[in-house]
C-alpha cells in the first residue's frame, strides 16, 4: 500500500544577481533556507532575454567539495576548465560537474550567442560530497539532451526527462556519488503522476512554469516556489492546473555530516576551508588557459 507525502513547507525563490551579472532565482541557500541536505543551492537561471552582446557569464572561479548540475533549457553557454576541458551546453543538454579537490572554470555565454542576443534558461544545483568523496579527482559527465532518457505515460499527458534516477521505467544515464533523484516531469492541464520515492529520501518539487497541486493533500501552489515534501510516504503526487506544468522532482539521501562553506568551497571544517583558499591562492587548482 503506497502513501503519498504531504507538503511540509514551501518556500519563495529570491530574485538575485550572480557572476558577470546573470539574474537567478534562488530558494536556497536564502535566509528561509540554508540547505537541504544533500543538496547546497539550487539556482534558477532567467528566463532572460539578452539583445545582440549583452549576455552574461560566470568568468574564472573555484570549486571543491560538491558537484555542479547545470541543466539548460533554453540559450547556450561555453565553459572551460584548469585541466584543459571545454564544450558548448546548448538547450536540453546537462553537464554533471564533480569538483572534489578542486577545478577552476567558467561558464560564458557561448561566442555565437553572446553576438545575437536570445533567451537564457537553466537550472544549476550544487550537490554535497561526502566527507570521503571530498578530496577526489574532478570529473564531468555531459550528457547531450538526445542521450537524456525519456519517457512518456500510455495517454500521452505526463511525460519526463530523468537526469538522474528512475521515473517511468527508465534510469538515468548519469552516475552520482550519493543516491539521487533529479527528474524533469512535464504535465498538459489537469494530468496527473503518482512518482515513487524511496523512503529515506528528502524531495522537493520546483516549478519552471505552471501552477500545479501538490502532494497528498493537492494543495495549488505557482512557479518559482519550492515545495518540501514531508518524510512520510513512499511516493509523491504532482497535478497540473488550468495550464501546462514544468517541474523538477528532486531528492537525495542526507549526508548528516558538518558543512562549512566559504563561497565555492564547502568542506566539514574550519581548517579545511583554510586549507582550500591556500590551495587556491597557490595556483593547485590550476588556471584556465585563455
Amino acid at each position: 500500500m503506497t502513501q503519498s507525502r504531504t507538503i511540509a513547507e514551501t518556500i519563495a525563490a529570491v530574485r538575485t544577481v550572480e557572476g558577470g551579472g546573470f539574474v537567478v532565482h534562488r530558494p536556497f541557500p536564502t535566509r528561509m533556507l540554508m540547505d537541504f541536505d544533500p543538496f547546497l543551492l539550487l539556482d534558477e537561471m532567467g528566463p532572460v532575454d539578452y539583445a545582440p552582446g549583452e549576455a552574461k557569464g560566470a568568468p574564472d572561479h573555484p570549486h571543491r567539495g560538491f558537484e555542479t548540475v547545470t541543466y539548460m533549457l533554453d540559450g547556450s553557454f561555453a565553459h572551460k576548465d584548469s585541466a584543459g576541458h571545454c564544450g558548448v551546453l546548448r538547450a536540453g543538454d546537462v553537464q554533471w560537474m564533480t569538483a572534489g579537490a578542486g577545478v577552476v572554470h567558467s561558464e560564458m555565454p557561448d561566442p555565437a550567442f553572446a553576438r545575437d542576443g536570445g533567451r537564457v534558461h537553466g537550472i544549476q544545483l550544487w550537490v554535497n560530497l561526502p566527507r570521503r568523496d571530498k578530496m577526489i579527482e574532478p570529473r564531468y559527465q555531459e550528457i547531450p539532451s538526445p542521450r537524456i532518457p525519456t519517457a512518456t505515460t500510455s495517454d500521452g499527458k505526463v511525460s519526463v526527462k530523468v537526469i538522474a534516477g528512475e521515473a517511468l521505467g527508465v534510469s538515468a544515464a548519469i552516475e552520482t556519488r550519493t543516491p539521487i533523484i533529479y527528474q524533469h516531469f512535464t504535465l498538459e492541464a489537469g494530468a496527473t503522476i503518482e512518482q515513487a520515492v524511496p523512503r529515506n529520501y528528502r524531495v522537493f518539487a520546483y516549478a519552471l512554469s505552471g501552477t500545479g497541486r501538490y502532494g497528498s493533500e493537492q494543495r495549488e501552489i505557482g512557479a518559482q516556489r519550492m515545495v518540501i515534501f514531508s518524510d512520510d510516504g513512499d511516493t509523491v503526487t504532482l497535478t497540473a492546473g488550468a495550464d501546462r506544468l514544468d517541474v523538477l522532482l528532486i531528492g537525495g539521501v542526507p549526508l548528516h555530516e558538518p558543512i562549512v562553506r566559504h563561497g565555492p568551497f564547502v568542506m566539514n571544517t574550519e581548517e579545511e576551508i583554510r586549507q582550500a583558499i591556500i590551495d587556491y591562492q597557490a595556483g593547485r587548482m590550476g588556471e584556465i588557459a585563455h
